[in-house]
């Protein structure tokens, strides 16, 4: 664990975070989008999860191997995201996760239907782990991230495209839609989560809360 730093280019290695219960593979895909993928192991099982199938199906399926994938969470319905969801389902057979706001128009986009379309305060089980939802609508009206509280350790929070080091998601020029992301971060993450939760965005470099936390205020005031 002392050596992942969550760096991670398209074409280059992937990086990887041991802890006791949980193994996070990180690897970003697609020079042009630079989307960030994780494969979370449950170490007691062996079971496997996907967040975000943004791209590079062989890629994503040679990371997992022989254990497969057993579940695929897509964080959002943006296109980027869910590129090789068709592929890695047609390989694995792996069930789809999402944000109930944003499934249909997921599997409008892949041809993949959801099979657990999820509300705010759901659990996905990856073998014997835990990862609970968490909504975090204004990026897109079902954005979800996914939080792991890591018993030995802090918890961890895989974000997509709500929460970035340096600010919230893009909202495109929608001030509604940005109020509504930015309340949502500051009262469900920030308010709720100590500042040693590490985060795990959908693009770039990962960050912590209490590295972000004093930038709040001035996020509020740019607007974006």
């Amino acid at each position: 664990m002392s050596g992942y730093t969550g760096r991670v280019t398209p074409g280059g290695p992937a990086d990887v975070r041991d802890l006791p219960e949980l193994s996070i593979t990180k690897v970003a895909v697609d020079e042009q989008m630079s989307n960030n993928c994780y494969l979370l192991r449950c170490t007691a099982t062996g079971t496997q999860a996907l967040v975000d199938a943004a791209d590079d199906g062989p890629l994503l399926l040679s990371l997992a191997g022989t254990a497969g994938i057993t579940t695929v969470v897509t964080t959002h319905q943006h296109w980027d995201h869910h590129r090789a969801l068709a592929d890695v389902v047609s390989a694995t057979g792996a069930e789809v996760v999402a944000g109930l706001p944003d499934a249909e128009a997921i599997t409008e986009q892949t041809g993949v239907p959801v099979a657990h379309p999820v509300r705010h305060g759901d659990r996905i089980r990856v073998g014997e782990v835990d990862l609970e939802v968490i909504a975090l609508a204004g990026h897109t009206p079902g954005s979800i991230a996914l939080l792991y509280v890591d018993p030995t350790g802090h918890p961890h929070l895989f974000t997509g495209d709500s929460l970035f080091p340096g600010g919230v998601g893009n909202t495109f020029g929608d001030a509604d839609a940005f109020a509504q992301l930015l309340d949502e971060v500051d009262s469900k993450v920030f308010d709720r989560l100590p500042d040693e939760t590490w985060f795990y965005p959908g693009h770039g470099d990962d960050s912590t809360l209490g590295a972000e936390r004093p930038q709040l205020p001035e996020w509020r005031a740019r607007g974006w």
